[in-house]
């Protein structure tokens, strides 16, 4: 029985959708403040996004993934887990791990939403996982509150339940669906795109702006003076040749030359602008104008802190949903290596090491293994420094030597 009071109150969350209708993909239409046509294709067609798409999709794919068991000391990898091959080497018979993971990290970051097919056993284990195309998928919500997928396939759609489909989310209003980040900021995007199209459009017309004619008197075809004059004078192929007017004519140019335009300008900050979008260090994508042999360490510590890691995060917990059990996520964790991205250089690392060792918490095999080296024989031995004592063993020799003295006297 339903109240009705309360039930307009209190109504079922809204149904999460994502097509090329709904949720975020209806930023994508509609013209740009500068009039551009700004889409996932049309974006990885400007250099800088291109280059922060691959910059994030690489480094991810790259990354070691493993799948951990938990044990009292820690954790072990879990190499006789199904999962660990799948993710550690091949998801599916066609792609490596490194192909599978490029691709949905691509797919996060122009649509906003990355979807893989769980392919299971009849006990349930996962066998294998195949990438989905984000554009034609839509995630809906059941009578009874359950989410499904359905994926348009050739005209045909196919319903999806919840435990076969993998969907890593970005950044969403409502926690379900993510929004594309080319679709938020595609007035940027367009930008780049109108002052790359000006700069290619002007050196086309050999480098010269464009000019009106003027006639003293009146043109029967005015046409077909303008067709013969760009025919003769138009284009790059016709550049620097010299002009014959006849009849009293003049040609006056009327365009705005680049450096008045600000074109190598407003082409950087719209790098900058775009590298901003992906929180991507500028000079990871070219641009050294502020970096520095000081600072670009720390730049791109910062890139795997507060860059990498929130999207790392994401897969870890996404993966853990979907593929693990709910018996299995008490056991077992699923985890990116970035050790290798936070090293410092050589000389950094040993010292490093050197304090480690002197202190008890690193052992000569521990850091062999950190140096993917080999390890030694009687190498996991833990040594601390003979001048350090704990604080309640401070005095305790001139306590005993004092005790022993006392002792002897008394005799």
């Amino acid at each position: 029985m339903q109240i009705p009071i309360l039930s307009k109150l209190f109504k079922s969350r809204a149904d999460p959708q994502n097509s090329m209708w709904q949720s975020a993909y209806n930023f994508f239409f509609g013209t740009t403040s500068s009039g551009k046509v700004v889409n996932e294709r049309t974006a990885m067609q400007t250099t800088a996004v291109y280059a922060c798409v691959r910059i994030l999709a690489e480094t991810t794919a790259s990354l070691p993934l493993h799948t951990y068991k938990r044990t009292d000391k820690g954790k072990e990898k879990a190499i006789d887990h199904p999962l660990y091959y799948l993710l550690h080497d091949e998801p599916n018979p066609e792609m490596t791990s490194f192909v599978f993971r490029e691709t949905l990290m691509g797919h996060l970051l122009l649509w906003g939403n990355a979807y893989a097919q769980i392919i299971r056993d009849g006990r349930g284990r996962v066998l294998a996982l195949y990438p989905l195309m984000p554009d034609r998928m839509m995630v809906c919500r059941s009578d009874s509150g359950e989410i499904y997928y359905t994926y348009n396939k050739d005209g045909e759609e196919y319903i999806l339940k919840n435990w076969e489909v993998l969907h890593i989310q970005g950044l969403g209003f409502d926690g379900l669906v993510g929004y594309s980040p080319i679709a938020m900021a595609k007035n940027a995007i367009g930008m780049a795109i109108a002052t790359e199209e000006y700069g290619a459009t002007f050196f086309n017309n050999g480098a010269s702006p464009g000019g009106v004619l003027e006639h003293p008197g009146i043109l029967k075809d005015p046409e077909k003076v303008r067709k013969s004059w760009n025919s003769v004078y138009g284009g790059s192929g016709n550049a620097h040749k010299v002009a014959v007017l006849e009849e009293g004519m003049s040609f006056k140019p009327i365009g705005i030359p680049p450096e008045q335009a600000q074109f190598l300008q407003t082409r950087k900050f719209q790098l900058n602008e775009i590298a901003r979008i992906f929180r991507i260090p500028p000079h990871m994508i070219g641009d050294l104008d502020k970096s520095s042999f000081s600072n670009i360490e720390q730049q791109s510590l910062e890139f795997v802190k507060y860059t990498l890691t929130p999207w790392l995060s994401r897969w870890e917990m996404c993966m853990m949903k979907s593929l693990l059990s709910p018996s299995e996520k008490k056991e077992y964790l699923i985890k990116f290596n970035v050790e290798g991205l936070l090293r410092g250089d050589y000389k950094t690392r040993m010292e490093g090491y050197s304090i480690g060792i002197q202190n008890g918490f690193l052992s000569p095999n521990d850091v062999r293994e950190l140096e993917d080296m080999n390890t030694i024989e009687h190498g996991d031995v833990y040594a601390v420094n003979g001048n350090m004592l704990k604080l309640e063993d401070i005095g305790a020799y001139a306590k005993n030597e004092l005790n022993s003295e006392k002792k002897g006297g008394e005799k």
